[in-house]
């Protein structure tokens, strides 16, 4: 009797959901308490706009290199710690051997059962040291494209979050009017921003909703609180 094949669904966009909560969460609180602190000084929305602008322009920027930076420095991490471990396996095998041997113990193996695998390891230097770098040192193979992607992801979730609180200011005149609507957008696109977020990670996405939302708010809060002394 034919069975149906069993196939595994995993999500493995862990890396890119970082990248725009990070860019998202700091495009929406950042723009807001720029507009919402210049709100307070000035009655049109001309001056906010343009400050808000160049916010988005320069915070988009800064966040996109802090990105790239993060995810190069992530791959020469991999790679200098990939050359330790191929010089290891290579010069000092007995005590790679062992380590081998204590991370399988680790899962619950015993000695007799670790060494036949040990010993597999060691007729397969490239394996080895493929599973000396996930298991020892919890190091993944870095994309190679992964730099220019995260800096490109995390800008364009700045710009796309950044517009959301500084849209009401953009069309409306009055800058008392359009905090009004900004601090109520805002606060709608968290919550449909940790919606969202939830569904694609796999937590329960009404609880995600009202974290997103509450954590959220409370840093645009804080942000807009420090604009407005300042101002």
């Amino acid at each position: 009797m034919p069975q149906t094949p069993h196939i595994e669904r995993h999500f493995t966009g862990t890396e890119t959901v970082r990248d725009i909560v990070i860019g998202m969460s700091d495009g929406l609180t950042v723009p807001f308490a720029l507009a919402a602190g210049l709100s307070g000084a000035v009655d049109t929305t001309r001056i906010i706009v343009t400050a808000g602008l160049a916010e988005i322009a320069a915070g988009s920027i800064a966040m996109g290199l802090g990105g790239y930076l993060a995810a190069k420095s992530d791959a020469e991490h991999y790679h200098a710690e990939r050359r330790r471990e191929e010089t290891e396996v290579t010069e000092k095998p007995e005590a790679e051997a062992a380590e081998v041997a204590d991370v399988l113990m680790a899962y619950g193996m015993t000695a007799d059962e670790s060494t036949p695998v040990v010993d597999a390891m060691r007729k397969r230097p490239a394996a080895w040291v493929d599973f000396m770098m996930r298991f020892e040192l919890g190091l993944e193979t870095p994309d190679p494209k992964r730099a220019l992607l995260s800096a490109v992801t995390i800008a364009g979730a700045y710009i796309a979050g950044g517009f959301i609180p500084l849209g009401p200011y953009i069309l409306l005149p009055k800058a008392s009017t359009a905090l009004l609507a900004s601090v109520a957008i805002t606060l709608l696109a968290l919550a449909i921003f940790g919606y969202v977020k939830g569904r694609f990670t796999g937590a329960p996405p009404l609880r995600s909703a009202i974290q997103t939302l509450l954590i959220g708010g409370l840093a645009a809060g804080a942000a807009f609180l420090i604009a407005r002394a300042i101002s």
